[in-house]
């Protein structure tokens, strides 16, 4: 209840000390209160990592101000009443205020008061409250950047759903956090604005009340007035300085995960020479005549013994790295048995530099290890394949950063990472390019570049995809996997799937294979289906499909059509938009001339007009298909359809070759072209 409660507890203590008089002691209180909160306040926030750990920030503004206008009023209130009384009439604290810390000197004392508030009013609190405004803007333009990386993160398979969501309610907490730092900065401001006036108001209504209703000396109440609204304000300001240095804090924080203190100790350490440079000045102002020797002489022999420490450090630190390296190098690059070198090569692998080792090592906080199980999850559930284990290990034939994938043994693809560096990937919406080092992103071959990370937010403000190097990796990584699928799968992995099947339904399946289906032409069928990424979960209708047309032909590849026809539904939704199916197909008479080709067997003829005629126009209309952001699909007769895809694939192979046959006739068919050999 008492932490529920206690807000409430804190608005009415705010409301007592507007209404009611507040006796000395009680505002010497208050005050000592006031201070400790904006302390306790700007402490916390050297130690958060992130501004959002501290997601109620405006609302301990708003408290902090209300809180500091309510005593002022209630000071105003006790000066004006009991000033005449002596000094300490609105408690001890506005006293010591008004005498120590000025040393009773009025005019010191008023113009200390408006040195902190012209810190406060004009530097801090601007300073923070133009941050506040141009981090909401900049974090409200990042959003859709944002939205479509935690998009095509959970689609590759590299977050769970529960993930995403987490992003995207922290993304939505980000940018009310930052809306909310804008308008609470003009509290602080108005704050000081309030001080100003308070103070002219005190005092003018001081030396009335002390001059006319008090019957005081004109000095003495000059004198009691000006200490007590001086004390009054410092005590006030001082607080609201804490707590404006506070809000810059957490609105200048940057992206480093660290602690301020911690992060600024960093990077200082990260070049020692800028101490030596430093010191060398310092010792150069010292000699100029006129300057004190002693202090810049001392600081200068202090950033000399911290250069030396700090270079010394670096050095170890590099030296140690360097051991690390070549006792890596020492080490085999398979840490196998002798007898295991000659063994079958692993269905898939990734070789990095020795430069990536930390990504891929969990004690040191890698995390691809577990990212590559999860979309090995996900690869497993969407296209029906046993995904075999990953083998990840170094390479010193490699560059430290470049890695490699690996199918049975041969290589696929490589590519280089910028530790350091983000990937800004232009997915076709980017409005301008970026400073960086311009270069392709490997798994769909787009333009992208390496950006250093201060340049992040502004990179996805432009609309660019920004990922990270694990991302890069493993997004590149599936995307292989799933080119590559029809290769990966083994007659093992084959015969693996069929038992599991079995135990499924197992009268079905018993005396199917490989009675009646041979087990390599069910391999066969399944590579061909996987080769133009159709999904085998419904392993059960492939086989029965076989079963039925097996008697007909034993060629895998007319099966395969055979099979396709029977999955219509699925083919057809896997590559329809919003239950429409956007395509491209061929003229009658040109399909008639290839269909004729193929049924007497001229091959080149069928060839030459493919490549040298049908190529040239479908790759000029397949940029029709990106304003209904659908996949470049033709469609064909069954009979030809085979021919054309084994053609094509090795021109175009994000072409989508589907047969009449093979159409779901519940689904809205659009034709956005036809194709011609004129």
């Amino acid at each position: 209840m008492l932490r529920e409660g206690w807000i409430i507890i804190a608005f009415i203590v705010i409301l007592s000390a507007i209404i009611l008089p507040i006796p000395a002691f009680l505002l010497d209180l208050l005050l000592a209160l006031s201070i400790t909160f904006s302390l306790t306040v700007l402490v916390l926030t050297t130690f958060i990592k992130e501004p959002l750990e501290l997601s109620v920030f405006p609302s301990i503004l708003l408290l902090g101000t209300l809180l500091r206008l309510s005593l002022n009023i209630a000071a105003a209130r006790r000066i004006l009443l009991h000033g005449h009384e002596g000094t300490d009439a609105a408690g001890h604290i506005i006293e010591g205020f008004g005498t120590f810390v000025v040393g009773g000197d009025v005019v010191v004392g008023l113009i200390v008061f408006l040195i902190f508030i012209v810190i406060n009013f004009i530097v801090i609190t601007r300073g923070a409250e133009r941050v506040s405004e141009v981090a909401a803007r900049f974090t409200l333009d990042a959003m859709p950047g944002k939205q479509m990386s935690i998009d095509a993160d959970l689609n590759a398979g590299l977050i769970t759903e529960e993930e995403a969501k987490r992003r995207r309610a922290q993304l939505e907490q980000e940018a009310s956090f930052y809306g909310a730092m804008d308008g609470a900065s003009k509290f602080i401001r108005g704050d000081a604005i309030a001080a100003l006036i308070i103070l002219f108001l005190s005092l003018v209504g001081g030396l009335v009340v002390g001059l006319v209703f008090k019957g005081m000396g004109f000095l003495d109440a000059i004198r009691t007035y000006s200490l007590l609204t001086v004390g009054e304000g410092l005590a006030s300001q001082i607080p609201a300085l804490m707590l404006s240095t506070a809000a810059g804090v957490v609105v200048t924080k940057s992206s480093s995960k660290d602690r301020l203190g911690r992060a600024l100790l960093e990077e200082f350490s990260k070049e020692p020479r800028v101490f030596l440079f430093s010191s060398g000045l310092l010792l150069f102002i010292g000699l100029i005549p006129g300057f004190p020797k002693l202090p810049f002489f001392l600081l200068a022999g202090l950033l000399g013994g911290l250069y030396y420490t700090l270079n010394k450090a670096l050095k170890q630190e590099e030296l140690r790295k360097l051991e690390e390296v070549l006792k890596e190098q020492k080490k085999p690059a398979l840490e196998k048995k002798e007898e295991e070198f000659f063994t079958q090569p692993e269905a898939i692998a990734l070789e990095i530099g020795y430069g990536l080792i930390p990504y891929v090592d969990e004690s040191q906080g890698g995390d691809i290890p577990d990212r590559i199980k999860s979309i090995r999850r996900q690869l497993a559930n969407e296209y029906g394949v046993i995904i075999p284990l990953v083998h990840i290990r170094d390479n010193l034939r490699l560059k430290p950063h470049q890695y490699r994938i690996l199918i049975r043994g041969i290589e696929v693809d490589s590519y280089e990472v910028f530790p350091g560096h983000w990937l800004a990937i232009d997915l076709g919406n980017a409005r301008e390019p970026l400073q960086g080092i311009e270069t392709k992103d490997p798994s769909f071959k787009l333009k992208a570049y390496w950006i250093r990370e201060e340049l992040k937010d502004k990179a996805q403000r432009l609309g660019y995809m920004v990922v990270d190097i694990s991302t890069v990796i493993i997004t590149h990584l599936s995307e292989t996997i799933k080119r590559n699928l029809y290769e990966i799968l083994g007659r093992a992995e084959v015969m693996e799937l069929v038992e599991n099947l079995s135990k499924k339904y197992p009268k079905a399946v018993q005396g199917l294979v490989p009675d009646v289906v041979p087990i390599s032409i069910l391999h066969r069928v399944l590579q061909n289906l996987l080769r133009e990424g159709i999904p085998i979960n419904d392993l059960l209708t492939i086989l029965e499909t076989l079963a039925d047309y097996i008697e007909q032909t034993k060629d895998p590849d007319l099966l395969t059509e055979f099979v396709r026809q029977r999955l219509s539904k699925r083919i057809t939704r896997l590559y329809s938009t919003n239950g429409t199916l956007y395509a491209m197909i061929l003229s009658p008479k040109l399909e008639a001339k290839l269909t004729a080709y193929v049924q007497e067997g001229k091959e080149d003829e069928f060839l030459d007009l493919l490549v040298n005629k049908v190529y040239p126009k479908l790759s000029q209309e397949v940029v029709r298909f990106n304003q209904y952001q659908a996949m470049p699909l033709i469609i064909t007769s069954g009979s030809i359809r085979r021919h054309i895809r084994k053609v094509l694939e090795n021109y175009m192979p994000n072409l989508t070759v589907l047969s009449y046959n093979e159409l779901d006739r519940q689904l809205n068919l659009k034709v956005i072209g036809v194709i011609d050999e004129d």
